[in-house]
């Protein structure tokens, strides 16, 4: 059976979300993200795409890319600032594209 569980999440203060917000990290090259995150050290491209961070030709899946995201995960908490809720719970969230929209739920999951 699969077990959802609530968490406390970390999200951006007011002042600085929109600076924050990015884009899927899936849905745009690392090319794409260099170019969206250029002159936005806030953007969280330099979190979910690394790799953008480092030298061109670099492999994506490479420990070094997961080491700077951690870097730079960090120094977002401090530089944004970042506020971690105070209980846990369960986020409900809602995206629109043009006519396309779809809801989702964000827990942590069982894997089971």
């Amino acid at each position: 059976m699969a077990v959802i569980r609530p968490f406390r999440a970390v999200r951006p203060a007011p002042e600085s979300a929109a600076a924050v917000s990015s884009v899927p990290y899936d849905v745009v090259s690392t090319d794409e993200a260099r170019q969206l995150a250029a002159g936005n050290p806030l953007s969280f491209l330099h979190v979910t795409r690394s790799e953008i961070d480092l030298p061109s030709g670099i492999d994506p899946y490479s420990s070094v890319v997961y080491e700077r995201a951690r870097d730079n995960f960090a120094v977002l908490r401090q530089r944004a600032p970042m506020i971690a809720e105070g209980e846990p719970a369960l986020y409900f969230y809602r995206l629109r594209m043009g006519a396309h929209e779809q809801t989702g739920v964000t827990g942590c999951f069982s894997v089971d």
